[in-house]
C-alpha cells in the first residue's frame, strides 16, 4: 500500500479503554499522522478527549466494556459499524480482546480492506470451564474476522497456533516484539540525581542500606502479587534491611487478591504501596531489582522499563517476560505461581548483590539494542505500508 502524503489514508486504532490507548501504543499515533489521518476509538469519553488531545488525532467514544456483557457489545459493534461505513477508512487496527472482536467484527461487515488485531495478551489462559469456551470461541471469531493478526511476542504465536485459533499465515510478530518499544531517552537512570533518590527515599522510609524490590503495574491476582507478598514476608521476617515497593493500582472487583495477601500488605511495615503513579521512573530510580511474577503477559512495557532504567528482573517463564530476560544475564526466569522458587530468586539477590549490579550493568544496553522506540515503530510502519488489497 503506497501513501501519498497529499491524501493521506485513514488508519483508526482501537482499544477497550483509553488507558490502554496511552498506556500500550502511546506516542506511537502522533507519529502515525505524518503518514495518515488517525481516528482513536475508546470507551469512557472524558479520558479518551485526554488522549486525543495529548496525541493530537480525533476521536470516537464507543462504549466497550471489559466484562462478558453480550447486549452492549451488539451495541457497540452496530455503532462501530456505522462509524465505519461513514468514515471508510482504510486500515482498523485494534488492541485487547474486548476492543479486538468489538472492532473486526465491525470492520468485516463494513468491508476495511486492511482489519489488524494485535494480541498483547491472553485473558483467556487462566480461565477454565464455559467461560475458557466462550472467550476461545471469541478469540477465533476476532481472528478470522481480521485480515492480519500481529502477537507481540513469539510465544504469544506459540500459544495461538497451539490452541489453533486461525492459521499459521494470518499471524505475525514485529521486528523483536513489542506493541510500542520503549523510549530509552526517557527511561534513563541519569535523568534523576542523587539529590532527588535521597528525596524520595526519604519521603518513603527506605534507607541507603536497604535492598529494594519493586514491582510495577496492577496489583491484581493474576500478576503473582499473592506468591509476591508471601515471599517477601518470608524473606522480611529474617531480613530487615529489605523492602518490597509496590507500584499501581488495586483492581478489587476485577481480580481480587487473597484477603490473606491484603492483610500483609497492610500490616507489613517494609512493604510500601505507593498506588498508581503516572511517571513510575522514579520509582524504578530508587530500586535494585525489578519482580514480576505474572500468570500471563503480551510483551510486558514494565520489564522493559526496568531494563533500560539499569535494572535486573525476577520474571515468571512466561511468553515476553523470557524474551526480554536471559536466565543469568540481565535477570532470572522462575516458574509462575511457585512461591518457593520466587522466594530462593528474592534470597539469592541479596546474598549475590555483585552478581545484581553486574546484572544491572548491562540490562540496559540489552533494552536499547532490540527495543528502541523509534525503531518499533518504523517497524509497524513498514508492516502498514506492506499492505496489499487481496489479504
Amino acid at each position: 500500500m503506497l501513501i501519498n502524503k497529499n491524501h493521506k489514508p485513514k488508519l483508526i486504532r482501537i482499544t477497550t479503554v483509553p488507558i490502554s490507548l496511552e498506556k500500550l501504543i502511546e506516542g506511537q499515533m502522533s507519529f502515525m499522522k505524518n503518514y495518515f489521518e488517525v481516528f482513536a476509538i475508546s470507551s469512557d469519553i472524558k479520558n479518551l478527549e485526554k488522549v486525543g488531545k495529548k496525541e493530537r488525532v480525533a476521536i470516537q467514544s464507543i462504549n466497550l466494556t471489559r466484562k462478558i456483557t453480550p447486549l452492549k457489545d451488539l451495541k457497540a459493534v452496530i455503532k462501530l459499524y456505522n462509524f465505519l461505513k461513514k468514515e471508510k477508512p482504510h486500515i482498523v487496527h485494534s488492541h485487547t480482546p474486548k476492543a479486538g472482536i468489538v472492532g473486526m467484527l465491525a470492520s468485516y461487515f463494513a468491508s476495511v480492506p486492511y482489519r489488524l488485531h494485535t494480541v498483547a495478551g491472553l485473558p483467556l489462559l487462566e480461565a477454565t470451564g464455559l467461560k475458557r469456551k466462550v472467550l476461545n470461541a471469541v478469540e477465533k471469531i476476532t481472528y478470522n474476522c481480521a485480515t492480519n493478526v500481529y502477537p507481540n511476542s513469539y510465544g504469544l504465536k506459540k500459544i495461538i497456533l497451539d490452541n489453533r485459533f486461525v492459521n499459521k499465515e494470518k499471524l505475525k510478530v514485529i521486528g523483536n516484539g513489542s506493541s510500542n518499544g520503549i523510549d530509552t531517552s526517557y527511561f534513563d537512570p541519569k535523568l534523576f540525581s542523587i539529590k532527588d533518590k535521597e528525596v524520595l527515599k526519604t519521603n518513603l522510609r527506605i534507607k541507603n542500606t536497604d535492598f529494594v524490590f519493586i514491582f510495577v503495574g496492577r496489583i491484581v491476582s493474576d500478576k503473582g502479587i499473592n506468591e509476591l507478598v508471601a515471599s517477601f514476608e518470608k524473606l522480611s521476617s529474617k531480613n530487615k534491611n529489605v523492602k518490597l515497593l509496590l507500584v499501581g493500582p488495586f483492581e478489587e472487583k476485577l481480580d481480587p487478591l487473597k484477603e490473606k495477601t491484603t492483610l500483609i500488605i497492610k500490616h507489613n511495615k517494609q512493604i510500601i504501596s505507593v498506588g498508581y503513579q503516572k511517571d513510575v521512573r522514579p520509582y524504578f530510580a530508587i530500586a535494585n531489582a525489578l519482580t514480576f511474577p505474572s500468570y500471563r503477559e503480551g510483551f510486558p512495557n514494565v520489564v522493559m522499563q526496568a531494563g533500560a532504567m539499569e535494572l535486573p528482573s525476577i520474571v515468571s517463564d512466561i511468553n515476553g517476560c523470557n524474551e526480554i530476560i536471559e536466565n543469568n544475564l540481565n535477570g532470572w526466569i522462575v516458574p509462575a505461581k511457585d512461591t518457593e522458587v520466587l522466594f530462593d530468586a528474592m534470597q539469592n539477590c541479596l546474598i549475590n548483590q555483585q552478581q545484581v549490579l553486574e546484572m544491572a550493568a548491562q540490562s540496559r544496553e540489552m533494552i536499547t539494542s532490540r527495543y528502541e522506540q523509534q525503531k518499533v515503530w518504523y517497524a509497524i510502519l513498514t508492516e502498514y505500508q506492506s499492505l496489499k488489497k487481496n489479504v
